[in-house]
Formats: structure tokens, sequence, C-alpha cells
């Protein structure tokens, strides 16, 4: 009697009187344990490739040699557009400042503050540049691009709201300091005007400061669940 397709085993080891049915089942039991940690060890390792190979693709995806580039250009652009409001404002402020100096030179000092608070807006500029170039990291997988871009909208944020910020106070500040030198009493009006003039740059400075600590909130992006 065959021990394939058969009733139990343990009926048919009853009633055989050799030791080929207990081979047999012995034989059965040893491939199926062996198959089957077999295949779950082709299971971890499966796994294991799978789970590298995609922290891989994320750390190429998420952390490429150009994240850098985008957070040094936020950087410059901070500095640059912020400055040349500043260049811009300050000249032309300093053009109605020598004008008023020719009309009445004892209202000089109290002119003047249109070109100071130009000057302020470059300070805007080099406060953010600093604080992105200090965030820019070197190390392989350590800065991402979502950093990058984050500090690259920073910088333009801070750059042209100064820059929009020195094109008001140079327009506003030249004309009033001129009408100044001829009527004391607008002095007030004038410097309210620079002030709302100013938010506009200090506009610039919160948001970028906002998109820094967001773009530092992040971590490790590849981290495995």
């Amino acid at each position: 009697m065959s021990c394939a397709f058969s009733p139990p085993r343990s009926v048919l080891c009853s009633r055989s009187t050799t030791e080929t049915c207990v081979a047999k089942e012995y034989t059965h039991t040893t491939m199926v344990q062996l198959v089957n940690r077999y295949t779950l060890a082709l299971a971890v390792i499966t796994a294991t490739l799978v789970g590298g190979a995609s922290v891989a693709d994320c750390l190429k995806k998420n952390y490429p040699t150009s994240a850098g580039f985008f957070g040094g250009l936020g950087a410059a652009c901070a500095l640059i557009f912020a400055n040349m409001g500043s260049a811009y404002g300050t000249a032309k402020a300093g053009c109605g400042v020598a004008h008023m100096g020719v009309m009445a030179p004892e209202r000089i000092m109290r002119g003047v503050v249109p070109v100071v608070m130009a000057g302020i807006l470059g300070i805007y500029g080099l406060i953010v540049a600093v604080i992105i170039n200090n965030n820019i990291r070197a190390e392989d997988y350590k800065y991402s691009s979502f950093s990058g871009y984050m500090h690259l909208g920073a910088g333009v944020a801070a750059g042209l709201a100064s820059l929009g910020a020195g094109l008001a106070i140079g327009i506003v500040g030249d004309t009033s300091v001129r009408a100044y030198g001829k009527q004391e009493k607008i002095f007030v009006a004038m410097i309210l005007m620079l002030i709302f003039g100013e938010a506009l740059g200090l506009y610039g400075l919160i948001i970028a400061l906002l998109m820094n600590n967001q773009a530092n909130k992040f971590g490790d992006l590849c981290v495995p669940t």
C-alpha cells in the first residue's frame, strides 16, 4: 500500500510492517520546514534590498547637490536687492537734502531722516543673507532641496521687499525734504510717509525669518517609517 494520496499516515504506519512509511513522512516534514525557512529568508532579504533602494533613491531625490546653489542664490538675492533699494533711497533722498541745505541750512539734521531710513534697508538684506548662509550644510545628504527652495524664497522676499521700500523712501524723501525746506509743518507728514515705506521692508524681513524657520523644521526626509 502506498503512502501518497492515502488515508491518514498514522493508520498507514500502524498497518505497515516496514520503515518505508516512517521514512517518507520524516522526509516530507523536513522538506516542508526547509522550504518555509528559505521562503522566509528570501522575503527578509528582498524587503531589505527594496527598502535600501528606496532610501537611496529618496536621498538622491531630496538631497541633490544643486540644493546648495538655491540656498546661496537666496542669500545673494536678499543682499543684492536690499542694497539696491537702499542705494536708490539714499541717493534720491540725499539729492533732496542737498537741495534743502541751500534754502534752509538750519533744517539739514532733521531733513536727513529719509537717508537714514533708506540705509536701514541694507541691514535687512544683510541679516537675512547671514542667516541663510549659516544654515547651508556642505555635508552629504544634510541639506535638502526643500531647504534650498525655502531659503531662495526667503532671500527673494526680503530683497524685493527692501527694494520696493527703497523706491518709496527715495521718491517720498526727495519730495518731502524739498518741501520741508520751504514749509516746516510738513515734517510730521514726511515722517509718517517714511515710516509706512520702511514697513514694507520690515514685512519682507519677517516673512524671510519665518521661511527660514520652516526650512530648518524638517530634518531627515528619508527616514524609513
